[in-house]
């Protein structure tokens, strides 16, 4: 199976890095290591100045705002973005899953309310997912939506909630809408305006000072009728669809790319013992097997467009990718931290910190893409399942 882009999608890449290039930004730190207050005007700034280019939603369709792209063109985009640090920001969640799932799951009136806006950069979304009872078993959430006729009441509490108080403008929330069945039946999902009284933020500073993950209280939040995505009660099997569209949409490898090159320039500048560092074995072959890894994972996401393109639902290779991908970002820090011996630990405050501390700050932020978006494990349970059709663990 050949992978080679066409010329035109070269093309295309080298746009987007002149494109890149000119909206550079120094105060830029990436997605997870940038304040979330402090990004927002400036990853609304990028989608916006995409979105004119359309570029933003590159695959969508026309009719909302898309640019009718194929799928390949948008892996490049993907790629671009995420060696850059995923300059989209908390945007890139509503054209990862969100926006596809209300495409696949809405009504007309819901395409038409809210993709559009989605396609201009206009609007931040998050995630009410995961509550501190309810992670890697999801369908265990307790947060109730009360069905009242034409609208729901809902009380309850999320965590791990992304750029939520950006703020974002609207939540994809899971809840409970009947509890006398299985735990992944009566759950249902709900489009709240975040505005609406009732509803709290309340950011969550991480230990790597990161502060884009919040929790979010809901007391007695009403939701119209209106805003109930699929069916009542029958909201599990949409997740699953958003969740693997998660995990296909985001180029971990690309980011671990990054990482790769800076770790080889600064091994070919810098002299030890008169000689070149990228002249020592160990490091050559450290460098070596991580980029083979990374070669694997690049792999795994291009299989993965090949089957979408050719309308195969890539559930169990999803999350294959998200495990390679995952522990790739992690493996590609812990070799630059390898190659720089102890200065790869100085802070970006430090003087001598080699290429401003970008290492050490990779290091500690990829240390939760094991976790983030469903553990390892749960990828492997996954994947055992849905590639393996072995029994789910008891």
């Amino acid at each position: 199976m050949d992978f080679t882009f066409t010329g035109e999608q070269e093309q295309f890449r080298q746009e987007l890095r002149d494109f890149l290039a000119e909206h550079e930004n120094p105060e830029w730190r990436g997605l997870f290591g940038s304040n979330s207050e402090e990004i927002i005007p400036f990853t609304r700034e990028i989608c916006q100045a995409l979105a004119k280019r359309g570029w933003l939603t590159l695959s969508w369709p026309a009719e909302y705002g898309g640019s009718d792209g194929d799928l390949w063109s948008q892996m490049v985009l993907r790629e671009e973005m995420w060696a850059a640090g995923e300059p989209r920001g908390p945007q890139y969640m509503n054209l990862n899953y969100i926006g596809p799932m209300i495409m696949k799951f809405g009504t007309e009136e819901q395409k038409q309310r809210f993709l559009p806006p989605m396609a201009r950069g206009e609007v931040i979304w998050t995630q009410g997912f995961s509550e501190p009872g309810a992670g890697s078993d999801l369908a265990s959430l307790t947060t109730r939506a009360e069905d009242r006729g034409d609208h729901f009441v809902v009380n309850g509490q999320k965590i791990w909630n992304s750029y939520a108080s950006s703020p974002a403008d609207w939540c994809m929330l899971l809840a409970r809408t009947d509890s006398s069945g299985p735990k992944q039946a009566g759950i249902s999902v709900l489009l709240v305006d975040m505005t609406t009284p009732g509803v709290v933020v309340r950011p969550i500073r991480s230990m790597a000072g990161m502060g884009e993950i919040n929790e979010i209280f809901f007391e007695d939040v009403i939701v119209p009728r209106d805003s109930l995505l699929g069916s009542q009660d029958d909201g599990w099997p949409l997740i699953n669809y958003g969740l693997s569209f998660e995990r296909t949409g985001i180029a971990m490898h690309s980011r671990a790319a990054r990482t790769i090159d800076r770790v080889i320039q600064h091994a070919r500048s810098t002299v030890l013992d008169g000689r070149p560092l990228s002249d020592d074995p160990a490091v050559r072959a450290r460098l070596a097997d991580v980029y083979c890894r990374y070669r694997a994972a690049r792999l795994i996401s291009y299989r993965i467009t090949s089957m979408v393109e050719a309308g195969e639902d890539p559930v169990a290779e999803a999350s294959m990718a998200w495990i390679h991908g995952a522990q790739l970002t992690q493996d590609a820090a812990a070799a630059g931290l390898d190659v720089l011996a102890a200065a790869g630990q100085l802070l970006e405050e430090e003087e001598e910190a080699p290429m401003n501390g970008a290492i050490e700050r990779e290091w500690v932020e990829m240390l939760a893409m094991t976790i983030a978006g469903g553990t390892s494990d749960i990828q492997r349970a996954i994947v055992s399942q849905r590639g393996l059709g072995l029994p789910r663990a008891r």
